[in-house]
């Protein structure tokens, strides 16, 4: 008996790197498709933030929001202090606030006293409207409650 001795080379096969390969691309391709929805659910976050801190200011002031009005953003905060840039930003966003009524609840009271024709009216009317806050870039909307 001969013996034969074969000299494997050490290294990898080419069906072996091709798979490697195609599992790191895989691996990469979900990687990215990760960035990619974080990015955009933090862009979207983002500008939900803003919207809010904007409506935020729309709610504190009483002037503004039981009407339809075309208004700069810098008219909601003429009476606070704020940074120039954050003014120069400010007058330069032009919003829309279109309020429209949702219901009205009329909480009148007739009461007739007993022995007397006379009639006491004390009324009071809820209103619940609707604000909308409307940009060319963004829109949102909050209930107001407000009483006639």
């Amino acid at each position: 008996m001969t013996k034969r001795y074969y000299h494997f080379k050490k290294g990898f096969t080419l069906i072996e790197v091709m798979v490697a390969v195609m599992i790191i691309s895989v691996v990469i391709m979900a990687l990215l498709k990760m960035y990619s929805n974080n990015a955009y659910i933090f862009s979207s976050i983002k500008q939900e933030i803003k919207t809010n801190q904007y409506l935020s200011l729309l709610i504190g002031n009483d002037e503004y929001g039981f009407e339809n009005k075309h208004i700069a953003m810098y008219d909601l905060i003429k009476d606070f202090d704020v940074e120039n840039n954050l003014r120069r930003k400010l007058k330069s966003l032009k919003i829309d606030i279109i309020y429209k009524e949702v219901d009205s609840i009329d909480l009148s009271e007739d009461t007739e006293e007993e022995g007397s024709e006379s009639k006491s009216n004390s009324s009071v009317v809820l209103e619940i409207g609707r604000d909308t806050l409307k940009t060319k870039n963004f829109s949102t909307s909050v209930m107001r409650l407000r009483i006639k």
